[in-house]
């Protein structure tokens, strides 16, 4: 394990260096034209939103490779950071990439960023299945040939066939919906070039490589003024309260949107929107679409001409329709905790209260896991928790392997903090010079034939077992055993006896390093000691104390050392072995004082 988190931690530090080494274009724009660019926000920027955008300035104009992580919760306004480091790129010559997960948020920021540049002499493009196949041969010839500034689109613009003239900056919006191939791809799209990756839910492990700090990490936490949380409701599914969910909403002026987790349940779903709320004006949008007519249908929705927008979670990523501000998950448990968390994010987005319902089966029971999302979603009430979502995301469903593509690897065998502390430790021995894994303190085996463990039903929480176990590990003091003891009654009530046997046990593992012994087999008829690379402190002092048991003691010509007792229950085992070695240190520690 040691070893394959040391080749693991070897190709962090070589990425971490060559990022420090590569050179970059120096990005910088005039003040004049970048004050005039800022004051076409219509809104006044937060103190993270200013930070970061700084942080990213400064990124652009250093001369070395810019590798960011911006998390700023949904509506948080990340958008507006990719807008102003974009506008430094192309006002500087170089062609930018905004690389989205959907058609929808590719249209979206087409058209915000055609708005935010119309002013400037920037040449926006978009490229994605909702632009014609001529148009998308312009874009990549106009790509090709440098006259092109700025483009967005989706995976599309990953492909072998898209080539830059000369490409300075991509922007990686909601990135936790690209898979690892696409972001290597990304990387090799020019060494040289400048990265920033915006998301409200990060992915475990994009957030270990922020936190190991092989990339740079911006948090956007502060709200925008007067933005309000997201009621958030999870209920068995009640067509009455569906319809007046609806109604209410159409009746203040607003949109909602119902979305279901597959296709195939739109059909069901819109024959009971129109049999149930034959008031509201219907509009259905799906991934599989044919790109003109999922074009018209999100236009007229924008445009208010539907009160409610039926569609899958195709809408998760980053749309912005401020006036929409109800919404019903139909099915909830089918989706994923950062899906629901995204989508309660398209509510919301104004001054107005917005409603989320998170609809469950009425006859079935859903899943544990799923249970545990909704309670995590609806306990995540707050503005900007989609960092703490990360987190309960970690928990729930568990880390991947840093570098590689296996979306679950050696975190979920040693738990996530040890191996976090074993990563950091290989980095820093790579960064002494040190190659090989660093050895752990060496421990001795203990043979006494009884249960020693934290039970489960004592401790029911595995990771706070985990915990115990690990500082156990690292007690070396009889007094500091005591105290720990006493913890654990303190805690957890009276301790079963496995409980006292491990932390007996613990107590000789001590007394077996300060005495040298590694190995201690005790059984109902003595024990049996074998030493560390068979030596002792005090030769002579061990001697005479074999010669003084009489025929209670032999040395075996394997140089083992056996003493014979009666010991018939396991705690006579405990306590005997623990006599025995009390006495070994003694005699092993007089010889070091002299």
């Amino acid at each position: 394990m040691k070893k394959r988190i040391l080749e693991m931690a070897g190709e962090l530090i070589k990425i971490a260096a060559e990022r420090q080494l590569r050179e970059a274009p120096r990005l910088v724009v005039d003040q004049g034209p970048y004050d005039e660019f800022c004051a076409g926000f219509p809104y006044d920027e937060t103190e993270d939103q200013s930070t970061t955008i700084n942080a990213v300035l400064d990124d652009l104009a250093s001369g070395r490779p810019m590798d960011r992580l911006v998390c700023g919760d949904v509506g948080f306004g990340k958008t507006e950071v990719a807008l102003r480091a974009a506008f430094v790129a192309a006002m500087s010559g170089k062609q930018v990439a905004v690389v989205v997960p959907t058609t929808l948020l590719a249209r979206q920021h087409f058209k915000t960023f055609s708005e935010r540049f119309r002013a400037f002499p920037i040449e926006v493009g978009h490229a994605s299945r909702l632009v014609s196949a001529a148009d998308l041969a312009k874009v990549r010839q106009r790509l090709a040939d440098g006259t092109l500034d700025i483009v967005i689109g989706t995976h599309a613009l990953l492909g072998k066939a898209i080539k830059f003239r000369d490409l300075g900056l991509v922007v990686v919006d909601e990135e936790q919906h690209f898979g690892v191939a696409h972001k290597e791809r990304l990387k090799t799209l020019r060494s040289e070039v400048h990265v920033l990756t915006l998301t409200a839910t990060p992915i475990p492990r994009t957030l270990q490589l922020a936190l190991t700090g092989v990339r740079e990490l911006s948090i956007i936490a502060s709200p925008p003024v007067d933005r309000l949380t997201v009621r958030t409701f999870v209920s068995p599914f009640d067509p009455l309260i569906v319809r007046e969910a609806v109604l209410r909403e159409r009746y203040r002026g607003g949109q909602a949107f119902y979305v279901c987790p597959r296709i195939e349940d739109l059909g069901e779903a819109k024959a009971f929107l129109d049999q149930n709320i034959p008031e509201a004006r219907v509009a259905t949008a799906h991934g599989q679409m044919p790109p003109t007519v999922l074009d018209d249908v999100m236009s007229a929705f924008y445009d208010g001409k539907y009160d409610l927008l039926l569609s899958t979670s195709i809408i998760e990523s980053g749309l912005d329709i401020p006036t929409a501000n109800t919404l019903i998950v139909h099915r909830a448990d089918r989706f994923g905790l950062a899906q629901l968390y995204q989508l309660r994010g398209r509510v919301g987005r104004s001054k107005t209260r917005a409603y989320a319902l998170f609809t469950l089966p009425v006859q079935r029971r859903i899943t544990p896991q799923a249970e545990r999302r909704l309670k995590v979603l609806q306990s995540l009430d707050t503005l900007g928790a989609g960092f703490q979502l990360a987190s309960h995301d970690l928990d729930i469903r568990g880390a991947g392997n840093l570098l590689g593509e296996e979306q679950s690897g050696h975190i979920k065998e040693v738990g996530f903090e040890l191996y976090q502390q074993m990563l950091e430790e290989a980095v820093a021995s790579l960064k002494a010079g040190i190659a090989e894994p660093v050895a752990d303190r060496w421990s001795p085996q203990i043979t006494i034939g009884m249960p020693v463990l934290i039970p489960d039903d004592y401790v029911a929480d595995l990771s706070v077992r985990l915990a115990l176990y690990r500082r156990l590990a690292e007690i070396e003091d009889e007094r500091d055993i005591d105290a720990f003891g006493a913890e654990l009654v303190d805690r957890f009530g009276p301790m079963p006896d496995e409980v006292r046997h491990l932390l007996d046990t613990v107590v000789i593992k001590t007394l077996c390093r300060r005495a040298n012994v590694a190995k201690i087999e005790a059984g109902p008829k003595g024990a049996v000691l074998s030493f560390r690379d068979d030596r002792f402190a005090n030769p002579e002092g061990l001697v005479a104390y074999i010669r003084e048991q009489g025929p209670a003691a032999r040395v075996r010509p394997d140089m083992k050392v056996v003493l014979f007792d009666d010991w018939e229950r396991p705690e006579q085992r405990l306590a005997g072995a623990a006599d025995i070695l009390r006495r070994l240190v003694g005699i092993a520690e007089r010889a070091q004082a002299a």
